[in-house]
């Protein structure tokens, strides 16, 4: 039991962290409203848990304007694809010992 632990990673307990990175692994890129649509939160809860992603490397932040506007998309990282994807089996597997 042990072993498995070890590989649920802190960063996704959060739903809302745990929705951004599933979004992203299906998506290769995703806009702050896409992703605030998808998940049904608020603007500021979104922001907060992006940072959270951003600050421990999982997702990279890519900002340009589109005509005036600016427009930021976000697309997930070769080390954050590589967690999540020990974090899920870690869940699979805690899940099957059950």
């Amino acid at each position: 039991m042990k072993d498995i632990l070890k590989n649920i990673n802190k960063a996704f307990d959060n739903r809302i962290r745990l929705g951004i990175m599933s979004a992203l692994m299906v998506n290769e890129f995703l806009d702050f409203n896409s992703l605030k649509e998808i998940l049904g939160v608020t603007d500021g809860n979104l922001a907060s848990h992006i940072k959270a992603l951003e600050k421990v490397e999982y997702i990279k932040i890519e900002k340009q304007f589109i005509g005036k506007k600016p427009n930021t998309k976000y697309s997930i990282t070769k080390l954050g694809t590589l967690e999540f994807k020990k974090h899920i089996a870690a869940l699979e597997k805690l899940i099957h010992k059950s």
